[in-house]
């Protein structure tokens, strides 16, 4: 990691309401022509305007590929300044790494770029969309909600897909369930750099959305591939790879072997609510708002195994 963070200049509107936040995103440059915004460990709220995920771009020779986008518009306008700040080179592409609104609602901010992600993400996003739209409007607020759109993937990733932005490959991979049912990761060649999405979370608490056993394996799958280092969906803008990921390997296992053991000695919901894993509260945020969900989701997911 280089640590040059970007103080970046004027603001360029859109066409569409912006709040108050008016600057563009603070980048830092995690390896070269290759820029990472840590978002905030916090629920999204009408001051943060749902900037609270990892963000980024990848500059090649020919343009741009933007990862993630933001939880709202208003951050996506911030990341497309923030892209503009650093070159004149176009926006070829956004890629997607999964289906959470924080991940995907800025995409509103880069009208006509086509968008690549895993070829379940377009399904998944609509099946929630008016939900996703709803719970953001509550949050943030009427005007919020109705800038965002739906996410039209019109380049789908049944396994693998190479983007090429002029002298630089990413290889996009997708996933078996594991966060979600949508997980892809971005691989940059140049700088054997892995962008995780949610498959890797640090210092906030990882939330499973979709199988805590699936999560597992595919992360185990990833800490065999070696990189210099990784770009976490959540924490700081790069980490060491496979370190990194240890953390979060020990939280999911503690969740499906305490779960696992509540269940064999015949115990209920509540007791693995309030048991299971409970060593780990004081190692990560947000752990009270998420830690619950992960248990209960868990408990179903194993009670039938």
């Amino acid at each position: 990691m280089t640590g040059r963070v970007l103080a970046i200049g004027a603001a360029i509107l859109l066409g569409f309401a912006r709040p108050a936040l008016a600057e563009p995103l603070p980048m830092a440059e995690v390896a070269p022509g290759l820029f990472v915004h840590q978002g905030e460990h916090a629920e999204a709220t009408e001051g943060n305007q749902g900037d609270i995920a990892n963000v980024g771009f990848v500059v090649g020779e020919r343009g741009v590929a933007v990862i993630d986008t933001g939880g709202s518009a208003e951050v996506g306008r911030r990341l497309r300044e923030a892209v503009e700040a650093v070159t004149d080179k176009p926006v070829l592409y956004v890629v997607n790494t999964h289906m959470h609104p924080d991940h995907i609602f800025g995409n509103a901010a880069f009208p006509g770029v086509p968008v690549a992600a895993h070829a379940e993400l377009e399904r998944a996003v609509a099946a929630r969309f008016d939900g996703y739209r709803q719970r953001l409007g509550e949050e943030l607020g009427a005007a919020v909600a109705e800038a965002v759109v739906p996410v039209r993937v019109e380049l789908p990733v049944e396994t693998t897909r190479e983007l090429d932005l002029g002298g630089r490959r990413l290889i996009l991979t997708a996933h078996r369930t594991a966060h979600t049912n949508n997980d892809l990761t971005v691989r940059d060649l140049r700088t054997d750099t892995l962008w995780t999405g949610d498959l890797l979370f640090v210092e906030r608490v990882p939330a499973i959305d979709g199988s805590a056993l699936g999560w597992l394996r595919v992360l185990e799958e990833l800490m065999a591939q070696p990189a210099k280092r990784a770009v976490p969906g959540h924490g700081p803008p790069s980490v060491p790879w496979p370190d990194a990921a240890q953390a979060q390997r020990r939280y999911l296992t503690a969740v499906v072997e305490g779960v696992r053991a509540v269940q064999k000695r015949m115990g209920g919901m509540r007791e693995a609510v309030e048991t299971v894993a409970a060593d780990e509260k004081g190692r990560w945020l947000l752990f009270e708002d998420y830690h619950p969900r992960n248990v209960t989701a868990t408990f179903a997911e194993l009670e039938w195994e």
